[in-house]
């Protein structure tokens, strides 16, 4: 497909000839507050935005813009140098402040964002236009900072709806917030659904590196797995650090169907004040567990958490039990009772206190997780979003590499809860054997084992 900017600047006509494949394509044609591209090595993320801007440059006057990269030498490679290059004899490049000048009274400033304090130095500052190159090497601070920057200046010659674009890769320190908002489209107060718009591109929609340089694609498969299909397909739930590599939607998630009434079920129980996380559990006679509904919450006491479960569980339903925190039962200050209670007294019945060791807990959901060619023991309903959402975010913990990071805290109640559900179905003798060297009050301070691989190679 063959692209043909013409822009008629002070008396003299500007040609850019390009020829982008056909996602560059459907960027470039993109309308939408926020438009996110990308998804995998080699799409062709950087040129793509070069050129997004360029063109805005040229075809509305007075444009203030801004791109960024997280670091300045990758600013200098990837931007600098070519567009000084591309812009030669269009536009005037300024060394001391890092912007193109065009005749029409639009500019591109070019900028960096080394620590997460660099990003207030835009602080006050108006871009009708914010490039975000790799955004998910930007913190959510970061990126929240520069929406505030994006507005009208006043100096563009005609009305302008201003706009930010993002090429990203799974992985890095932005992972979360980029999937988020793009890619899973979970929206929290004041984000709107309709200003968001991924457009997904891999290295096989790039005709020109395929054509000249097929090489890379055998380097991008010769990656580990992991790593290989965040890169290589784009999949946002694979990539380094992910605390459950194993999850996978195709593999653990499943179209909901109906429970026979001959199943045994139970729930299992994650209550805070912040978050309740319930979650309902079916055992088929094989002894495979399926996740079929969930309660997420917040802000529900626990009197108004009893009466919300037991509203979710119809009387048809062969519930056994609740696992649930050990803490429940803990007296508290404020009525001298336990948690456990006053759920008792709010109708809730059943309860049992889960196996709450951390690591071990997550060895044996991992266990469970795991397929091998065959079929996972663990499957989650379509509609179970949270628990679906949150499993694949959860990263390692930066001190002790066995658990689970407790941060963001958001994303750790269904886990917390899947943790507990699993563990009540492990007879104590089979935890034996599968967690050898714990004891039954397991400190994980004094665990050594350290590395990821021993960890999921147990």
């Amino acid at each position: 497909m063959l692209f043909i900017g013409a822009i008629d600047m002070a008396e003299n006509e500007i040609k850019l000839d390009i020829t982008p494949n056909l996602k560059q394509s459907e960027f470039f044609c993109a309308r939408g507050r926020f438009i996110a591209y990308g998804g995998a090595r080699g799409g062709g993320k950087s040129w793509a935005m070069r050129m997004k801007l360029v063109m805005l440059a040229l075809a509305h006057p007075g444009l203030n813009m801004l791109l960024l990269r997280r670091t300045l030498g990758e600013l200098r490679e990837n931007h600098i140098l070519p567009l000084q290059k591309l812009l030669y004899g269009i536009a005037l490049w300024r060394e001391s402040v890092r912007e193109f000048c065009f005749p029409n009274g639009s500019r591109i400033r070019l900028g960096y964002c080394d620590t997460e304090s660099d990003v207030l130095q835009y602080q006050g500052q108006s871009y009708e236009v914010i490039g975000m190159e790799e955004a998910t090497h930007f913190t959510f601070f970061q990126y929240q900072c520069l929406t505030e920057c994006n507005r009208i200046g006043g100096t563009a010659h005609e009305g302008f709806v201003p706009r930010m674009y993002l090429t990203c890769n799974p992985g890095g320190v932005g992972h979360d917030w980029v999937k988020r908002l793009f890619v899973d489209r979970v929206y929290r107060r004041g984000e709107k659904a309709e200003n968001y718009l991924f457009i997904p591109s891999r290295v096989y929609d790039n005709v020109y590196l395929m054509k000249h340089n097929p090489e890379y694609v055998e380097n991008l498969k010769s990656l580990p797995e992991a790593r290989r299909k965040a890169m290589l397909d784009g999949d946002w739930n694979s990539f380094e650090g992910a605390f459950f590599p194993e999850f996978q939607t195709e593999k653990h998630v499943c179209v909901p169907f109906t429970i026979p009434r001959t199943w045994s079920c139970f729930r299992a129980l994650d209550y805070g004040l912040d978050m309740t996380a319930c979650l309902w559990i079916a055992v088929s006679p094989e002894s495979k567990l399926f996740v079929y509904r969930e309660l997420y919450e917040s802000g529900l006491i626990l009197s108004e958490a009893a009466k919300k479960i037991i509203e979710y569980s119809p009387s048809c339903e062969n519930i056994r039990y609740t696992a649930a925190s050990p803490d429940l039962w803990n007296r508290r200050q404020d009525s001298g009772k336990s948690g456990v209670e006053l759920l008792h007294a709010s109708g809730l019945r059943g309860l049992v206190p889960a196996d709450s060791r951390r690591i071990p807990g997550w060895r044996v959901l991992r266990e469970y997780l795991k397929s091998d060619g065959r079929d996972a023991r663990l499957c989650i309903f379509a509609g179970c979003v949270n628990l679906i959402r949150s499993l694949p975010r959860l990263r390692f913990d930066s001190i002790i590499q066995e658990d689970a990071a407790s941060s963001p805290h958001e994303i750790t109640h269904a886990p917390e809860a899947l943790r507990y559900g699993v563990m009540s179905r492990e007879p104590r003798t089979r935890l034996e054997k599968l967690l050898p060297g714990f004891e039954s009050t397991f400190d994980y301070q004094r665990d050594k084992a350290g590395e990821y691989r021993d960890f999921i190679d147990y």
